[in-house]
């Protein structure tokens, strides 16, 4: 009883510091329990779990460095700077992005084996960053995971009794569920932060084809947690044509991802 009446102290407590934060990609209030700063805290402690969840990181620097140098241009071109982010492979055959809070984006072996520009990459890192700007996976967490769970992934301590490791909150983490809206502010957001980048946004749009013609071979993972491409297609065009009339100038480099990623995985 006494645990009990401890933890509704501490969720009281969570809720009077943190509750409700505006969105900067919707302007809009949302419930959030979680402060900027346990976003990072978070990240930097599931972020080696992750990694070991997941096979590792791609064990090839200049590959690694490649990834990072795209989502460095994308975080610059944008002025997105409220953390320091961090771009890795993994070397996992599941078709896959997903990002933590606080700045950590992850991209699979498998999804990067499917793309085939640089343009697409920028596309799939563009979403995930808008995510962690808008506080996506936080508002989850305040959303989905229990009060003791919560409090574990903040405190960076087990539930009472021992009943959770860091491997379960990461699996926990890792199997948040975003709303349809979250998705759709982050493909719209993504366009326009690729776009500032100076990618074609239209590589957005194939890679959505790219991975409704696999989600048609079998399920892949992306689609466990991101809602199906069909209705996002169709939105992610209309905007392209609306507001993007001259995409001439923007880049796709086919060449330089298929020398410093498609070359590197063979």
């Amino acid at each position: 009883m006494i645990k009990k009446f401890e933890c509704l102290i501490l969720v009281l407590s969570l809720c009077f510091c943190a509750g409700c934060a505006v969105n900067p990609i919707t302007g809009k209030e949302e419930l959030m329990l979680i402060s900027e700063q346990q976003d990072i805290e978070i990240g930097q402690k599931y972020a080696p779990e992750v990694e070991k969840q997941m096979a590792r990181r791609i064990a090839d620097e200049s590959l690694q460095n490649y990834i990072d140098q795209v989502g460095q241009k994308i975080i610059q071109a944008n002025y997105t700077r409220d953390f320091e982010y961090h771009f890795t492979a993994l070397n996992h055959e599941s078709v896959n992005a997903f990002a933590l809070p606080g700045g950590y984006v992850y991209i699979t072996k498998g999804m990067l084996e499917k793309l085939t520009t640089e343009a697409q990459l920028a596309a799939i890192l563009s979403h995930e960053i808008v995510h962690i700007v808008a506080r996506d996976v936080s508002a989850a967490m305040s959303r989905q995971i229990g009060i003791e769970l919560l409090l574990s992934a903040v405190a960076s301590e087990s539930t009472p009794g021992g009943v959770l490791t860091a491997a379960d909150l990461t699996r926990q983490i890792l199997g948040l569920q975003f709303s349809k809206e979250d998705e759709k502010d982050a493909d719209l957001g993504g366009l326009d932060y690729m776009l500032w980048a100076g990618y074609n946004p239209y590589a957005m749009v194939e890679t959505m084809q790219m991975l409704q013609a696999q989600q048609r071979v079998r399920p892949i993972e992306f689609f466990s947690t991101h809602p199906s491409p069909q209705n996002r297609i169709a939105y992610l065009t209309e905007k392209i044509q609306t507001d993007y009339p001259d995409l001439a100038p923007l880049k796709n480099g086919k060449d330089e991802y298929h020398r410093h990623v498609l070359s590197t995985l063979k």
